[in-house]
């Protein structure tokens, strides 16, 4: 059965409030931009973005605006929490991670996590430009895209914050922490 991506009329409007408040509180991170236009994009007919924002934020990311792509004039929104989101954490990567384990099978992947709300994976490079916002992952750490020769190989990647320094890890695609999560990205 499918899910239904539409927001109830309450829950938009608590959205809508607190992406705002959010975009006015951190402005650095989008110079430029209008609350107004990103508000124009994302009302008409998005509600499948809406409800992918509803997730985002809804699972502790707190989304916010980074950038506008030239090219498309599509807003990015990524997941901005100061740690990775909390209620996307203990995920294998992948499916195929997830079917591998014989025990102690964690509750999801989050590749899967990430096509179910209708967000993408940050790749290294978009966490990396995540960073020039902030100190994000002092304490915990975030699965990014993998690479699909690492992925060939068993591995995956994942990325945190240490030492005033963005590092990037490798372990096993089917290993999990209560310590990483993932962070992702809307464009709309």
């Amino acid at each position: 059965m499918e899910t239904i991506k539409k927001l109830l009329a309450e829950q938009q409007e608590q959205l809508l409030n607190t992406l705002e408040l959010r975009f006015e509180k951190h402005a650095s991170r989008h110079k430029g931009i209008k609350w107004e236009s990103v508000l124009a994009k994302v009302l008409v007919d998005n509600e499948d973005k809406l409800w992918s924002l509803y997730q985002m934020e809804v699972t502790g990311g707190e989304p916010d605006v980074v950038k506008e792509d030239e090219q498309t004039g599509e807003y990015v929104f990524y997941d901005c929490s100061p740690e990775s989101p909390k209620g996307r954490r203990s995920y294998c990567y992948d499916r195929e991670a997830l079917e591998a384990r014989k025990e102690f099978k964690p509750a999801n992947s989050v590749v899967d996590a990430a096509t179910e709300m209708g967000i993408s994976l940050l790749t290294e490079a978009e966490y990396r430009a995540l960073q020039l916002f902030g100190d994000f992952d002092l304490k915990t750490s975030s699965w990014v895209l993998t690479p699909a020769a690492i992925r060939q190989l068993g591995g995956a990647v994942f990325c945190d914050r240490r030492y005033n320094t963005v590092f990037l890890y490798h372990n096993g695609a089917e290993s999990y922490y209560a310590a990483r999560g993932f962070r992702g990205s809307l464009r709309v």
